[in-house]
C-alpha cells in the first residue's frame, strides 16, 4: 500500500493562527481541494454547551478559514448537524463560531435546513443497509470538497474519535444513534460513501486541547499543543490515536478501513512531516477511554435487546426513546456539567489556551428558525 502523508506541528496559543496556515500549506492541501467547487467545513459539535476539547475550538475554525481565504477559496460554507442531544445554532453560539464566520464572510448552515436525498453506494456496505431502511445524505455535499474539523479526544463508543467519526454527524440524520450497534463498520461505510460523493476530502485536527476519559463530552481536558492535517482520513486518525497512546491497528474502525484499502492505518506506512518521526514516537499522552453512564447504559440496552426485536423497537423506535433523550440531557447538561464540568472549565480558563478562548467573542445570540424536529427513531 502506498504511503500516506500527515503533517504534525507543535504549537502554542501565541502562534496558533500562523501555525494552522503553515500546517495546511506544508501538506499542500490545495492538491486535495479544488477551487472550482464549493468547499464545505464540517464542524464538530459534540455538545451544545462549551467544554474544552468537545467541539471545534474558535482558533481552529479561524486558522482554517484565514488560510482558505488567503489562498483564494472563496466559495466556503460551514455546516453542522442536529443530534438528539445537540442544537446547531446554540452550539455555534456557545462555542464562539459565529463572529469568526461573520468576519470571514462564511455562511453557517445547519444540515437540518438542507435537502436530503436517497443515495445508493457503489461500494459494498458493511452495516449501513442492515441498520437503515435507506441511506440519506445531504444533496449539497455531492460534488463538493469537504474539510473535517475534529479534535483529538477519546470516545466511549469508538475508543478514539477524529476525522472519520466527524462524517458521522454529516451523513446520517438525527436517528444516527441506531448506528451504535455497529459503529465501527458504519464509520468505514461512511468513508467509502465520502470517497464516492466528494470532489476532495481533507481533515485538520486540533490537539491544542485534547479530551481524555469518558469522551466525547464528560472528559478530562489535556493540553496537547499539537495540530494535524492530511488528506487520508484513516491515516490522520491513526496518527492521532498513536499520539493519544493507542495502537491504531487495534482500534476497529481504523483497522477495518485500512484492510479495505480506504486509507492507511499502519503508522509504519505513514510519512510524517512537520515533526521528526522520532519525536512523534516519543509522544504518548497516555489516554484511557472510559464510558459515561449514558454510553454505558446505551450499549448495555442495545446489545442485550438487539435479538429481541419487539423490546428493541419498543426502546429505540417508540416514544419511550424520548425518555432516554431526556435522561441524557438531564445527566449531561444539568447534573454533570454543573457539578463537575464547570469546575473543570474554571481550571481550563486559567491556562494559556483558556485565556485565548476568553479573547474570542460570543457575538449576539443568533436569530434562527427553529431547527427541523427530525424523527429520532
Amino acid at each position: 500500500m502506498k504511503k500516506s502523508r500527515i503533517a504534525v506541528l507543535k504549537t502554542s496559543p501565541g502562534r496558533i493562527l500562523e501555525d494552522y496556515s503553515k500546517l495546511m500549506r506544508m501538506i499542500e492541501y490545495g492538491k486535495f481541494l479544488s477551487k472550482d467547487v464549493k468547499t464545505i467545513l464540517k464542524l464538530n459539535l459534540s455538545w451544545t454547551l462549551f467544554f474544552p476539547a468537545c467541539s471545534t475550538p474558535p482558533w481552529q475554525l479561524e486558522g482554517i478559514l484565514k488560510t482558505l481565504k488567503e489562498d483564494g477559496y472563496n466559495d466556503v460554507l460551514a455546516v453542522e448537524n442536529q443530534t438528539v442531544v445537540t442544537h446547531p445554532w446554540k452550539g455555534a453560539y456557545y462555542n464562539k463560531w459565529l463572529p469568526i464566520l461573520k468576519q470571514y464572510k462564511t455562511r453557517f448552515l445547519p444540515l437540518t435546513d438542507v435537502e436530503w436525498v436517497n443515495y445508493e453506494p457503489k461500494t459494498e456496505m458493511l452495516a449501513m443497509k442492515d441498520i437503515f431502511e435507506k441511506i440519506l445524505i445531504p444533496k449539497i455535499l455531492i460534488g463538493s470538497n469537504i474539510i473535517h474539523l475534529p479534535t483529538i479526544k477519546t470516545h466511549g463508543h469508538t475508543t478514539t474519535t477524529g476525522a472519520m467519526k466527524n462524517a458521522f454527524g454529516g451523513l446520517i440524520p438525527k436517528y444516527r444513534h441506531h448506528a451504535h450497534l455497529k459503529i465501527h463498520e458504519v464509520l468505514v461505510d461512511l468513508l467509502a460513501i465520502q470517497k464516492e460523493i466528494h470532489k476532495g476530502i481533507f481533515a485538520v485536527m486540533d490537539g491544542c486541547v485534547c479530551g481524555n476519559g469518558a469522551g466525547p463530552r464528560t472528559m478530562e481536558p489535556f493540553i496537547g499543543n499539537i495540530i494535524l492535517a492530511g488528506g487520508d482520513q484513516v491515516a490522520i486518525d491513526a496518527v492521532a490515536a498513536k499520539i493519544m497512546g493507542f495502537d491504531p491497528m487495534e482500534v476497529d474502525y481504523i483497522k477495518i478501513a485500512h484492510d479495505r484499502g480506504l486509507g492507511v492505518g499502519d503508522i509504519d506506512q505513514i510519512e510524517i512531516i512537520g515533526i521528526d518521526k522520532k519525536d512523534l514516537e516519543k509522544l504518548n499522552f497516555g489516554f484511557i477511554t472510559k464510558k459515561s453512564l449514558v454510553i454505558k447504559w446505551d450499549q448495555i440496552l442495545r446489545k442485550n435487546t438487539a435479538k429481541i426485536k419487539w423490546i428493541h423497537y419498543l426502546l429505540f423506535y417508540s416514544p419511550i426513546f424520548k425518555f432516554f433523550i431526556f435522561l441524557s440531557e438531564l445527566y449531561h447538561d444539568w447534573i454533570w456539567y454543573n457539578l463537575i464540568g464547570k469546575r473543570k472549565i474554571k481550571q481550563f480558563m486559567i491556562t494559556e489556551w483558556g485565556k485565548l478562548f476568553s479573547k474570542y467573542e460570543y457575538g449576539e445570540f443568533p436569530k434562527f428558525k427553529e431547527v427541523k424536529d427530525w424523527n429520532p427513531y
